[in-house]
């Protein structure tokens, strides 16, 4: 079975990296375009940023609780074995 390709991707031929050696930007290029794209960014609003900063720190703390007894359960569990 045969899969068909629409578009630029149907019109390179050959190797990938030396098709694009002829389309390098220069930095000035590459700093627009990179403003330009952050400009399309939707930022979090400072609730939004707070909840999910407070969400990531409750997250993180509970499985550093997890892995904290099962490291303590673990080593007495191996003392009680090996003596």
């Amino acid at each position: 079975m045969a899969t068909q390709t629409r578009g630029e991707a149907a019109k390179h031929s050959g190797s990938g990296r030396a098709a694009k050696r002829g389309t390098r930007t220069t930095p000035a290029l590459f700093l627009r375009q990179m403003a330009a794209e952050l400009r399309k960014v939707i930022w979090p609003t400072r609730k939004e940023l707070i909840t999910y900063t407070v969400v990531c720190l409750v997250f993180v703390v509970f499985m550093v609780a997890i892995v904290t007894s099962l490291d303590f359960g673990f080593t007495k569990l191996m003392f009680w074995v090996f003596g």
